[in-house]
């Protein structure tokens, strides 16, 4: 089951206009919410940022948070109870003709469940590849737009490089991945980019930093570059859907000779503990 504009029904029975602007444009954005044994992770920072996403494009929030509760609670009720992500999208809306300007238009709400399969600590311990790769996206990354050609053209990248995930630089500054955020840790320093309009800032990662100050580590966020990256102690990448991952090694060079380092087990099990409260 899914939901769209109101409805919960089986998603090969949705049906959407060809003039949805969404459809059209990319006009709209989204939000991946994680969910854990029927308990929805985070959600209230997560419709935070869903807030500034519609804010930032002049889409009107359709629902409140009590009824995007309600929506994600009724969702759940369809499913076993288990571990899931929920895919929130909401676009513009339809218009009566194809035109780049627009009018108040009713949004298109869009809601799905997907089976959240974790790697685990044991699997997660073996380290992860991943490749560096110009940062050619727009200026805005700060809104979770739909508009994600240039993502989905280096997730294909990490694909056939077998990789886990694309490293981004803009102007040799390391900015976040494809799909994530980048940590490197260095003389028990913890370094990410600064939350500016160049990144999207993770709930994963603000709850990734709550870990690392837990562990005793100095948190340092401001700009790093590539050279800070391939020589650090340890390099983290988070996200909903991976949690925070180790990578040991990129561009096909070992870091830390390819060892995943001590503070990367605290962080991982401070972060298990907020999930569980």
């Amino acid at each position: 089951m899914v939901y769209l504009n109101g409805n919960f029904i089986a998603k090969n029975q949705c049906r959407i206009s060809v003039m949805d602007r969404g459809f059209l444009f990319g006009d709209g954005i989204y939000e991946v919410v994680s969910v854990y044994q029927g308990k929805i992770f985070s959600l209230n920072e997560h419709l935070q940022r869903l807030q500034k996403s519609l804010d930032s494009v002049k889409i009107a929030n359709p629902h409140t948070q009590k009824q995007w509760l309600e929506i994600c609670n009724k969702l759940l009720s369809y499913a076993p109870k288990g571990d899931y992500s929920i895919y929130f999208q909401i676009t513009r809306g339809v218009g009566a003709e194809r035109k780049h300007d627009f009018e108040t238009l009713t949004p298109t709400v869009y809601l799905q469940l997907s089976k959240l399969v974790l790697k685990g600590k044991k699997l997660l311990s073996q380290g992860f590849s991943a490749i560096t790769q110009e940062d050619i996206r727009w200026h805005r990354c700060d809104i979770k737009s739909t508009s994600l050609l240039a993502n989905t053209l280096y997730a294909q990248n990490a694909k056939e490089n077998q990789v886990e995930e694309v490293i981004l630089q803009r102007n040799n500054i390391i900015t976040e991945g494809a799909t994530s955020n980048v940590f490197i840790l260095k003389n028990n320093i913890l370094q990410t980019h600064p939350t500016d309009n160049n990144i999207l800032a993770g709930i994963t990662r603000d709850l990734t930093l709550k870990s690392a100050d837990a562990c005793s580590l100095e948190i340092n966020e401001s700009t790093f570059n590539r050279d800070d990256l391939m020589s650090a102690d340890e390099v983290w990448i988070s996200s909903s859907t991976r949690e925070i991952m180790p990578i040991n090694k990129i561009d096909s060079q070992a870091i830390n000779n390819g060892k995943i380092g001590k503070y990367w087990n605290c962080v991982y099990d401070h972060y298990q503990q907020l999930k569980n409260d």
